[in-house]
């Protein structure tokens, strides 16, 4: 168990707000130090070979996948909330950006690596822009299954991409189908010694990860596959290698300023600043679940942005919060952020002295390690329990995976975020309001669908509200609760509504509301309200409709309006009766 750091009882000052490693550094402790240090070269030895095979994914050269990593190591550990969460390239985002930037560029070109670098300064902007307006909430506009969805499709569509380096043979462009039919027709054309490189590294990659997993998997593949290929004459053969890589440091990447092309970015920079914040968000929530430390989401906003910014003006790409990376620190021992300024020191020494040795490495080892870190993302047994729990949140993400694999990555992300918001408007616009009965023997009432035991009263009907009233569910409130009276039987007298659910009204919801009752009332039957918060109340009593219900009528408890109501019964029978009894004896006159 990695030990929780204290939680402060003061309040965080503006500076540690600002910079939030003035918050831990200071009681950092040197008992820490080797654990982050171990933790640091395991991240190195991960993101290196990672970062390489990432820019396949990317579309663009090995050495900007190191160009990318420095940079924003140093920012996060600086900027971020999170203890342990680690910031580099990312595979879901990544086909993202490759997408983006292939809608104006041409793969391979050096404008296409240009705009590369341009969309993450981008992306770093729209980040710092959405935290200084403390937009943390809009990663809850993608729910679990959507986010499942994606990931579940972007798995088949990296993976078949990856399948044309895995084996040797060439690719095309188009949708997963297009890109699967031309894999399946080129197959002949696959040579032997490519085919057996490929097919090693992935089965080397899977067994490293699933029977040592806490050995560096990419870079034991990669150094061996480079080792292999070399003994073996593979370029000879037919093995596409990295080739040469350039030494030292990269050059300032000034970004590409034109309006136009900054307009054509930046719906997938949106898109990417969406998608990856909800994935970075959820890695530092769960790193903190097992470390301790609070998280402030409109941080992580504001630290993702010279992240980002820095990277491409090193010439590297896009990155976000990685829970992949921030489980292998973690499993390593890390405590803090210092683990990954050690990760960035020797990542900086790597690109400076190391980048020779990496001039073997073939391309079907990078595939390899691609694809297997997407199955590794791959949860099917989410799907599955999704299906048994819920058909309706399985359909949404099954929406997803069929419009990424038949319409594209960002069509397919963009149409599940629709649906998901199409679905809110119609969850938040029909509230389930239900009719109310008493457990026997408690205080307690319940929808008399789910508990059959539950009593109701003849006479009385007491329903629940069941969400918000405002201008776009009170329509269907009015039919739910015109249509429980119309079929309750006996027909009631009156009328219980439960608003313990109900946190706002609108003016046009109580107006609709005021309407209806005076209705009901026109038609013999009384109304009262129960557990009305006061916000609510007081919005009913500018309305009018507390004088036309009668301020005595709101009670605290249904317990209370239900007993209100009998005692009313009975005052009314009992007044009845000598009525009664006077027209019996005039009768008998």
């Amino acid at each position: 168990m990695i030990e929780t750091m204290p939680i402060k009882a003061r309040s965080a000052s503006t500076a540690e707000r600002l910079m939030p490693v003035l918050s831990w550094l200071p009681g950092y402790r040197h008992d820490w130090l080797l654990p982050d240090i171990l933790a640091g070269l395991a991240v190195w030895a991960v993101m290196v070979p990672e970062s390489m095979a990432y820019a396949g994914i990317v579309g663009v050269p090995p050495i900007m996948g190191l160009y990318t990593i420095v940079p924003p190591l140093i920012a996060y550990a600086l900027l971020g909330t999170s203890r342990l969460l680690v910031v580099g390239p990312d595979t879901a985002t990544g086909l993202i950006s490759a997408l983006t930037v292939g809608a104006i560029a041409v793969q391979g070109s050096a404008d296409f690596n240009a705009l590369t670098s341009t969309l993450a300064i981008l992306i770093g902007a729209f980040f710092l822009l959405f935290g200084a307006l403390r937009m943390g909430w809009v990663a809850a506009f993608i729910p679990t299954p959507v986010m499942r969805g994606f990931i579940e499709g972007l798995v088949c569509v990296t993976i078949i991409g990856q399948v044309p380096h895995l084996l040797g043979i060439n690719g095309t462009s188009g949708n997963f189908f297009t890109k699967l039919w031309f894999a399946l027709r080129h197959l002949p054309d696959a040579t032997l010694f490519p085919v057996v490189a490929g097919l090693l590294s992935l089965i080397a990659m899977l067994s490293l990860r699933r029977l040592a997993p806490r050995i560096p998997a990419a870079l034991v593949v990669a150094i061996m596959a480079t080792i292999l290929v070399g003994l073996f004459d593979g370029e000879a053969a037919g093995v596409s290698v990295v080739g040469q890589l350039p030494s030292g440091l990269p050059h300032l990447a000034l970004p590409n300023l034109n309006l136009a092309v900054l307009q054509e970015l930046a719906p997938g920079a949106l898109a990417i600043v969406l998608v990856g914040y909800a994935e970075a968000l959820g890695g530092a929530k769960a790193a903190a679940m097992q470390t301790g430390g609070d998280i402030d989401p409109n941080q992580e906003l504001v630290a993702h942005g010279p992240a980002n910014i820095l990277s491409g003006l090193f010439g590297g790409f896009l990155v976000v919060g990685s829970l992949s990376k921030t489980s292998i620190a973690m499993a390593a021992g890390a405590r803090t952020q210092l683990a990954n300024l050690v990760a960035a020191v020797f990542c900086f020494l790597t690109l400076v002295l190391l980048t020779p040795l990496f001039r073997g490495m073939p391309h079907p080892a990078f595939a390899a390690i691609v694809i297997a870190a997407m199955l590794h993302l791959s949860r099917p047994g989410y799907l599955r329990d999704l299906l048994a729990r819920s058909r309706w949140e399985f359909s949404l993400a099954a929406i997803v995976v069929a419009g990424e694999l038949t319409l594209g990555v960002l069509q397919g992300i963009a149409l599940g975020v629709a649906v998901s918001l199409l679905m809110l408007i119609y969850l938040t616009s029909h509230p389930q309001g239900a009719v109310l009965g008493q457990l026997p023997g408690e205080e307690a009432y319940r929808d008399v669908r789910r508990h059959p035991e539950a009593i109701t009263f003849p006479g009385l009907l007491i329903w629940r509200v069941g969400g918000e009233l405002f201008f776009a569910s009170i329509g269907h409130y009015d039919e739910r609760l015109k249509a429980a009276v119309a079929t309750h039987r006996p027909p009631p007298k009156h009328v219980l509504l439960d608003a313990d659910s109900v946190d706002f009204i609108d003016t046009s919801a109580c107006d609709a509301l005021l309407n209806s009752i005076k209705e009901l009332q026109s038609q013999g039957i009384t109304f009262a309200f129960a557990r009305v918060r006061d916000e609510v109340r007081e919005r009913m009593r500018l309305g009018g409709l507390e004088a036309v219900v009668g301020s005595s009528n709101f009670y605290e408890r249904v317990t209370d309006g239900v007993r209100a109501w009998q005692q009313q019964e009975r005052l009314d029978v009992q007044s009845a009766a000598p009525r009664d009894q006077g027209r019996l004896g005039l009768s008998k006159e």
